[in-house]
């Protein structure tokens, strides 16, 4: 029996218990849609602009379409869907079928994924990747592209040695080779000649960067870089706070879903541990010791209580903040793994137990990290790899704040892992430009805002513990009233940070969600029809559907495709008009608002 003291929302508890049983626009060379500016190096002075191409998206409605006349009277079970695929999007880009490569496939639970890359002369395209999802009649229900025209290509032999371009690339982001192995790919540039590079992931644990160097591989400059750290950013930190004693803590018994973490959450392969170390996550003190809380009675008891009128790092404190951390990381896999993040779908686990995906990636949880103040970040890498969280101290309080006990913001980061993961097929390089990352921080805030509610919504304030009035550490509280919060699509010209622009999608679901509970009702079981069951498989499907590097409106329509795919449109309307309601009408275009719906959802 595993019991766990801790700190958690009891709304999200009880959900968990069910589980386990025209304006300005903007400068030509900065798109917030197809660009980003990375400011690298020892003192982040060396600006860098990444350039990825212009992503596609074009969903088939119910019935679907034939991928190809060769393929059309196949069904899923007898289709060779890697080779429908590539056939279909050959013919829908107008491209050889020699340039389009399976890279991986998905079964998830609403349709069949194949995501593809582009290569040139054999080798691949950076971030040019596309997805055909497949009903279960075999049929294209939705793609969605990034392959581009280049106009020219380099010399696929390259000219500068590994060990030179891992020197540059050092040098240039200010860390070191992590010693995952180079390979070559083209990125292609805005005047369409394509580069060939070394590609190289460069680490700086100090400075908390984790970088993909795109190093040229005939010039050995670094051209390009793939951020694969996602910060949690904020408004201010203020000085004084209200009284966090006023939390509640609750002993938690055999929280795991076991359908889910099938040896529960203290086992990695046959190594069965009496620590805050397993399968999906590993939680442990980043001061250096880097220590992870052990039960304090047989059998897996931990029972550690917070002091709040000590710092975090005093007594018992750090031990209970593992624990918390541990349990909500493993919570969030559970939770995650019913609505469809799963091995198959490119989740954190070292052991897959067979079910497809790359093994020996769980999440190692740093707790009380000493590299950074005042938040957290996670450095979400490719399928396959280790990703750390890391989880700091709020300094500017009285005692100190640990970011491990706010489990808002350990669900904001963690969906952010499944965001980077499902979106691309497990690359964890589909939030590069501007407008891509803000989507994925909205995805986060509204992930942390859903878990919070019950039948009753209620405006939901982030980091209300931790901020200095009542909008917390957003701008404004989200709610469904546009008197409390006024953002719509509009509200993106001229902004240039991804976590403001965030809002505005989280604003935008938080509405969603609230719609659908109003019309459906809440369930604490996922097996169970409720307003908030189909909001979490919606969102979870519509990361698979959304392309790389997704703007709000192909955002918008991969939530209208995964309603098509998963409830054949019974919810397209009650979307499309809470969408409509934040401007994102089927007309909405170039940050500007439209009211448009589409013409079976306007009332006769």
């Amino acid at each position: 029996m595993v019991s766990f003291t801790n700190l958690f929302p009891p709304v999200l508890l009880a959900l968990l218990f069910a589980l386990a049983t025209s304006a300005t626009q903007w400068p030509a060379t900065s798109h917030p849609a197809t660009h980003r500016t990375h400011y690298v190096g020892a003192d982040r002075s060396l600006k860098l602009e990444a350039f990825h191409p212009k992503s596609t998206f074009e969903g088939f409605g119910v019935g679907g379409v034939d991928p190809h006349p060769r393929y059309r009277r196949y069904f899923l079970s007898t289709l060779d869907a890697g080779a429908a695929a590539v056939s279909f999007l050959a013919s829908k880009l107008s491209v050889s079928e020699d340039s389009v490569h399976v890279r991986t496939s998905a079964q998830g639970q609403a349709a069949h994924h194949v995501f593809l890359v582009q290569k040139i002369k054999g080798v691949p395209v950076a971030n040019a990747v596309a997805n055909v999802a497949f009903n279960e009649n075999g049929k294209v229900s939705s793609y969605s592209s990034s392959f581009v025209k280049h106009s020219a290509a380099a010399d696929i032999n390259p000219s500068v040695s590994i060990d030179d371009a891992i020197t540059t690339a050092e040098r240039t982001l200010a860390g070191t080779h992590d010693g995952h192995p180079p390979k070559l790919e083209f990125v292609v540039k805005p005047s369409g000649f394509a580069a060939l590079t070394r590609v190289i992931q460069i680490h700086n644990k100090t400075a908390g960067t984790w970088y993909e160097a795109f190093v040229d591989a005939h010039d050995n400059k670094v051209i390009s870089v793939t951020d694969f750290v996602a910060k949690a950013s904020y408004l201010v930190i203020p000085f004084s706070a209200e009284d966090v004693n006023t939390k509640g803590f609750s002993n938690t018994v055999d929280p795991q879903n076991l359908n889910a973490s099938p040896n529960g959450w203290h086992q990695e392969f046959t190594n069965t541990t009496n620590t805050t170390d397993g399968n999906n996550v590993i939680a442990y003190t980043g001061s250096g010791l880097e220590t992870t809380a052990v039960e304090t009675s047989p059998v897996l008891n931990f029972n550690y209580v917070t002091d709040f009128t000590q710092d975090p790092i005093i007594g018992t404190n750090p031990q209970a903040a593992i624990t918390n951390a541990f349990f909500v990381v493993n919570s969030y896999h559970d939770f995650a793994y019913v609505y469809g993040f799963t091995e198959a779908t490119f989740n954190f686990q070292s052991n897959n137990f067979d079910k497809s995906g790359e093994e020996y990636d769980r999440i190692a949880v740093s707790v009380q990290d000493t590299e950074g103040i005042n938040g957290a970040d996670f450095a979400v890498l490719p399928d396959g790899q280790i990703s750390i969280m890391r989880l700091f101290l709020f300094v500017n309080f009285f005692p100190r704040l640990d970011s491990a006990l706010q489990n808002e913001i350990i669900i904001h980061e963690c969906q952010h892992g499944a965001s980077n993961r499902m979106t691309g097929g497990g690359t964890a390089r589909c939030f590069q430009t501007l407008e891509a990352a803000a989507v994925s921080e909205g995805y986060s805030d509204a992930m942390a805002d859903a878990l919070s509610q019950g039948n009753n919504i209620h405006d939901y304030v982030f980091g209300a513990d931790v901020g200095t009035n009542s909008t917390g550490l957003r701008m404004y509280p989200y709610s469904i009233s546009s008197g409390v919060n006024p953002l719509a699509y509009s509200s993106l010209n001229g902004m240039t940070d991804s976590h403001a622009m965030g809002e505005v999608w989280a604003n935008t679901l938080h509405c969603v969600y609230a719609a659908l509970v109003a019309a459906f009702g809440w369930t604490s079981d996922p097996t169970q029809v409720g307003g908030n069951v189909i909001f979490f498989h919606l969102l979870f499907d519509a990361l698979l559907l959304q392309p790389c590097n997704p703007t709000f409106i192909q955002t918008r329509d991969a939530w209208i495709q995964a309603d098509t795919n998963r409830y054949n449109g019974s919810h397209v309307c009650l979307l499309w008009e809470e969408f409509v309601n934040k401007g994102l009408g089927v007309k909405a275009a170039n940050y500007i608002d439209d009211g448009s719906l589409p013409p079976e959802c306007i009332p006769q």
